[in-house]
């Protein structure tokens, strides 16, 4: 489906060029990878994630202490210990450390969560900005993926990063 759909595309492109001779057809291309690298909107988003994130990466952190306290603390009394007050203790480390695993996972499930729809957010900004910049400076066709080589003089990256510092 997805070769049917680029053949489709490219052909259509050709049509167009062959329909287009007396008007020069402007074309330009945008590095996605810089943009979502340099864009402002990246370090904000950045920044809110780890600010909405950072409490329970905390308390992650206080649990990871938590375990290695009561483990360093069983090493030093293990001799002073009954057995079944050992077991008791090795029981409770071995609990912590199961509810220490469960929440690392659901905070790394939520953060790509999270994450997943900041960067759906920026793609929508990204692709508003590229509209405005193509539509303002009158071009027919703008690439932005799947680009083996564009030169400097279709590279529209920068502006469309300048637009995008308006927000």
């Amino acid at each position: 489906m997805n070769k049917l759909l680029k053949c489709l595309l490219a052909a259509s492109f050709f049509v167009y060029m062959a329909s287009a001779s007396a008007a020069e057809l402007k074309i330009g291309y945008v590095q996605v990878d810089k943009i979502l690298q340099e864009a402002p909107q990246t370090a904000e988003s950045g920044k809110k994630l780890e600010k909405e994130f950072s409490p329970r990466t905390q308390e992650l952190e206080r649990m990871q202490k938590q375990i290695r306290d009561q483990e360093s603390a069983l090493d030093k009394n293990s001799l002073t210990l009954s057995e079944t007050e050992r077991r008791n203790k090795e029981r409770d480390i071995s609990n912590l450390k199961i509810e220490f695993q469960r929440k690392q996972r659901e905070l790394r499930e939520d953060v790509n969560l999270r994450k997943n729809e900041e960067l759906g957010s920026l793609q929508e900004r990204i692709n508003k900005a590229v509209s405005s910049v193509a539509q303002a400076e009158g071009y027919d066709l703008v690439i932005y993926s799947g680009v083996a080589y564009a030169s400097n003089k279709v590279d529209i990256t920068d502006k469309v990063l300048k637009s995008l510092g308006k927000k």
